[in-house]
């Protein structure tokens, strides 16, 4: 028996679909996955909050609603290459995973990319490949990705990870300072691959992408 299924079905409906998060297969996932997996064991009742989580190691796990944002944003239908920097719990892979073919994600933290390998192996997300280093360089020798997300926050948006973005696809990342960014969707035309839309998808507020592409430490 999931204990834990109505905690889940109440945050959807209360923080994803009541901030008009409407596609359809995001929501459903996000009724599934069991986030309190993700989170410390002293921190389980706490899981379905509307908020961020520390995991250790100076890091958190994501507002559900910002993990269901970025989601939508990438506009996954179940074939797409993802990369993602930033595996942190695993949690927003594990998203991912149900929603895409593929997913190349990139930690810098040793320990949480062992943790969140042991998660996803438990919820058999097997499309998921892990890699530890620095993020912002992206993982070139998989590239194209069809939608890249980057779950920390970058003073700019990264070269390295840009040039990795297939034609037609989605790429989504916070930028600012590091108290507060502005989360940008850019979308690369299929026509013209020299072209990048840009859009604003409001503000948030994440941990440091600590890098080349990031900050120094």
């Amino acid at each position: 028996m999931d204990r834990y299924k109505k905690q889940r079905m109440r945050m959807v409906e209360t923080q994803i679909r009541a901030r008009s998060i409407s596609d359809t297969r995001v929501l459903k996932v996000m009724e599934t996955v069991p986030r309190h997996l993700f989170v410390d064991e002293g921190l389980i009742d706490q899981a379905y909050n509307d908020n961020p989580l520390p995991i250790g190691e100076h890091q958190t796990i994501s507002q559900p609603y910002i993990v269901a944002l970025m989601t939508e944003a990438l506009e996954l239908k179940g074939r797409e290459r993802v990369l993602e920097i930033g595996t942190g719990s695993g949690y927003q892979t594990a998203i991912l995973a149900k929603l895409a073919d593929r997913v190349f994600s990139i930690e810098r933290v040793a320990s949480l990319a062992t943790r969140a390998r042991k998660i996803l192996d438990r919820l058999n997300c097997y499309n998921v490949a892990i890699r530890v280093g620095d993020g912002s360089y992206g993982w070139r020798e998989e590239a194209p990705f069809d939608a890249i997300i980057i779950t920390a926050a970058t003073p700019q948006i990264p070269s390295f990870l840009a040039e990795q973005l297939a034609p037609g696809g989605r790429f989504v990342v916070p930028v600012g300072s590091r108290d507060v960014q502005t989360l940008y969707k850019l979308t690369r035309s299929a026509d013209n691959p020299s072209e990048m839309k840009k859009e604003d998808l409001g503000g948030v507020r994440f941990v440091s992408l600590i890098g080349e592409s990031g900050w120094k430490s």
